[in-house]
């Protein structure tokens, strides 16, 4: 167990950066928190980037350094449950998905005819109908509907895109089915992020309600809203799940770390 005077976990999209524009900032609060003995992880639904890829778009977004091993990711998640259940794998998704199931001996099927143990789904930019459709015929046939995350939309500097979600709908609509779902705020995204404690209080940093700011309160982790990204003011009303703190962006997030009452991680 590492001592340090807690641990801050930051979203990626919305939080730190925006596509490939960063937040202005955001290298600059972090570093503010590591001098201040906090740790950092970095947790994100976005299945198109490896912990390794993750950290070189920190770094080449925002021009803070961060290391792989900080990262963790809803393809990590997707891998964890995966492995030691299936042997077999239909995969609707990123290269980094399909890599990495491969490299934990998952065997990459492409027919449905050959009863896939679980489908998994990703964000696929160049999703085909047809991939659809075999998706949901595996599924129908007994195949399990793994998605990464489900996530509707992420934030770009143009506005929200489509994300996994909206892929992993059109597959249950197909299927008849829903999908076991590997990203935050569930208990596989959890368990790799708890590995990562530190000592101390933990503050979940995100840009979505039902993601980061539920991550927090399934813990007992308290929160930090910002809002450049998903969330704006007028989207909190009524919501389920409430931040401890909203803030207008990452700059506002050290002195508040530093100056608020923490709970006790549990």
């Amino acid at each position: 167990m590492r001592h340090t005077a807690g641990t801050a976990i930051f979203d990626l999209d919305g939080v730190l950066y925006l596509g490939s524009h960063g937040i202005p900032g955001a290298a600059a609060s972090l570093r503010t928190l590591e001098e201040g003995g906090w740790s950092i992880v970095f947790a994100t639904n976005n299945s198109t980037k490896t912990p390794e890829v993750a950290a070189q778009h920190i770094f080449a977004s925002t021009g803070y350094r961060a290391s792989p091993s900080q990262a963790v990711t809803s393809t990590m998640a997707a891998v964890s449950y995966a492995r030691g259940r299936h042997a077999s794998a239909f995969v609707v998704g990123p290269p980094s998905l399909t890599d990495s199931l491969a490299r934990a001996g998952i065997t990459l099927v492409t027919d449905p005819d050959e009863h896939p143990d679980a489908v998994i789904v990703g964000l696929d930019r160049s999703i085909t109908y047809d991939a659809i459709d075999r998706a949901g015929r595996a599924i129908r046939a007994g195949s399990e509907f793994i998605a990464t995350n489900i996530d509707p939309t992420y934030p770009t500097p143009s506005g929200l895109s489509p994300g996994a979600g909206a892929l992993v709908a059109a597959i249950a609509a197909a299927s008849g089915c829903t999908p076991i779902s590997c990203g935050k705020p569930g208990e596989v995204f959890s368990s790799l992020l708890t590995a990562k404690l530190g000592d101390g209080p933990v503050w979940v940093i995100g840009d979505r309600l039902d993601t980061d700011i539920a991550l927090a309160s399934a813990n007992g982790w308290q929160s930090i809203l910002v809002l450049t990204g998903v969330t704006k003011d007028a989207d909190l009303i009524g919501q389920e799940y409430a931040p401890d703190v909203v803030v207008a962006s990452i700059v506002d997030v050290p002195q508040v770390i530093n100056t608020t009452p923490a709970r006790p991680a549990r």
